[in-house]
């Protein structure tokens, strides 16, 4: 066995995560480590890897132990993990990062310029941006660049959370050849994927995990065929409909959500909107209007200029060119708060929240513009107004809560939760605003496969309640064909098709630049057509 774990445990204070988990890796293969959200997926790679402390059991690099080793002796060994969500430098460029991904190389500066080399040619749009920060990349670029410093060293066990987070479908295919290729090479690995059809293109093994407890091991095809272990935990009822939904989202007697006509009036608009980082042009010119009630799907490569768009049009970036309107409001010049305070809402690629704050505490700090009763005087001397101020408050989160799945997390910490249920978080805590426009970034990012199913009619169904409009970017295309009415698609910056969903999807500058061929990878959520 290249890599082997026994009965391994470990905690975040006094919250156990993992109870006795066995995993079994046989030198040179490949294994998919899958399972719900908060699992403990990526708790097992970082207790593996020295970057938590393995509380009880045993684990074992070609049978010699390595727990309780410090991450560099790890390291020297021949463990490399890749880390989920942003594993990168912000503040040091491109070629600074991978420099420092060679820091067991840097007695032999031979050996160290090959690794580069073999970096710019895994990833060709690294070498292009070798000299901005690592921050300023989109996300998916910035997952090929934590990808590339775990690869700068060759070696024997290679672990990679989450390897289709943030990236486009033909970037996951060519990553997916990637691991392929070093599995080819000797390198045994193992892989936290949320998104079982990718998994079933790069391992034939898998390792299921729920609530820290192994549920599963065997052949991936295997895991379709399990119902009882492939079932969505947080978004309850997403697709049924009626049950589980708060008052808030749920009055009762919608009708069925009908996409709006030309008619509809626009309630956000961009006109040739430009953005300019030095000599790159981010967005250039880009032109789209969002209708009241509808559902539209920005889709693009990495680096295509999606999110800087979606900075443009809350306020975390200036305008270069062009404005924008929401409503009749021309809000080029105002700062992000004034327009979250209009009704614009957003989420980001990485959830944004308060790690410090309970679950509860993270989505009542999200109601704070709807509280009728602020006064500090107030809560302080716990007049009656303020009582029931945060009554009302306590009874939306706890509709949010269960809403969204989350009350087995509604006590726990922020920062003591997985990617997938801090996005489920976030979700929660812009549904809480109320927005009228909502902007959702990668919203399945880090969810597992049968969350983002759920996701879908979840978020048709808060539209069709709620009213307000979406603009969404997403890499899924089974979700975003599934929610939207129309969609764009973006290409270095520029507008390359708009259209119904399957007219953008069958574009042929679209399937060439960004879809490919492979149905997996595309339809990351769903029925699998091979």
């Amino acid at each position: 066995m290249a890599l082997r774990c026994r009965g391994v445990e470990v905690s975040y204070g006094p919250v156990q995560i993992l109870f006795g988990v066995d995993l079994d890796v046989a030198e040179g293969e490949i294994v998919a480590l899958l399972g719900t959200n908060g699992a403990g997926k990526s708790t097992l790679l970082k207790g593996a890897s020295g970057l938590l402390r393995v509380a009880g059991g045993s684990v074992e690099l070609e049978g010699r132990p390595i727990a309780g080793l410090a991450p560099e002796a790890i390291a020297r060994r021949g463990v490399s993990l890749m880390p989920g969500g942003r594993g990168v430098f912000p503040t040091l460029s491109v070629d600074e990062n991978l420099r420092l991904g060679a820091w067991m190389l840097r007695g032999d500066r031979a050996a160290a310029a090959g690794a580069r080399r073999r970096a710019a040619e895994l990833f060709p749009i690294l070498e292009e941006r070798r000299h901005q920060q690592a921050g300023n990349l989109s996300g998916g670029e910035q997952q090929m660049l934590s990808l590339a410093m775990a690869l700068m060293v060759t070696p024997k066990v290679l672990l990679i959370d989450e390897l289709s987070l943030g990236l486009a479908p033909t970037i996951v295919s060519q990553l997916v050849e990637v691991v392929r290729s070093l599995h080819d090479a000797g390198i045994t690995i193992v892989g936290v994927e949320q998104s079982v059809n990718v998994a079933l293109e790069l391992a034939e093994r898998a390792v299921f995990l729920e609530k820290g407890e192994v549920r599963f091991t065997g052949p991936t095809a295997e895991l379709l065929e399990r119902p009882d272990i492939l079932r969505s935990v947080f978004i309850a009822g997403a697709g049924r409909g009626e049950p589980g939904a708060p008052p808030a989202l749920d009055p009762g007697g919608a009708p069925e959500r009908i996409p709006p006509g030309e008619e509809a009036p626009v309630v956000l608009e961009c006109a040739s909107v430009t953005r300019r980082f030095g000599g790159i042009t981010a967005v250039d010119g880009v032109s789209l209007a969002l209708r009241q009630g509808e559902i539209l799907g920005l889709i693009g490569h990495n680096g295509a200029g999606k999110t800087t768009l979606f900075d443009l049009i809350s306020g975390f970036l200036p305008l270069d060119g062009g404005h924008i309107l929401l409503g009749r409001m021309r809000i080029d010049w105002w700062p992000a708060h004034l327009r979250a305070s209009t009704g614009l809402g957003r989420t980001f690629q990485e959830a944004r929240l308060f790690p410090a704050l309970t679950v509860t505490e993270t989505i009542a700090v999200a109601l704070e513009r709807h509280l009728d009763s602020r006064s500090l005087v107030a809560a302080g001397l716990r007049l009656p107004a303020s009582l029931d101020s945060e009554t009302e408050a306590a009874g939306r989160v706890a509709g949010l809560i269960e809403l969204m799945g989350l009350g087995a997390f509604a006590e726990k910490l922020v920062g003591e939760l997985s990617t997938g249920t801090r996005r489920i978080v976030e979700l929660a805590c812009v549904l809480a605003q109320d927005p009228a426009v909502l902007l959702l970034d990668e919203p399945s990012g880090g969810v597992a496969q049968r969350e983002t199913e759920a996701m879908g009619p979840l978020l048709r169904r808060v539209q069709r309640y709620s009213g307000c409009s979406i603009l969404v970017v997403e890499h899924d295309m089974a979700l975003l064909t599934a929610i939207c009415d129309r969609m764009i698609a973006l290409e270095l910056g520029s507008v390359i098709a708009s259209g119904t969903p399957a007219e953008v999807l069958d574009h042929p500058r679209v399937i060439d630049s960004y879809l490919g061929t492979d149905q997996a990878t595309i339809n990351r959520s769903g029925a699998l057509v091979r």
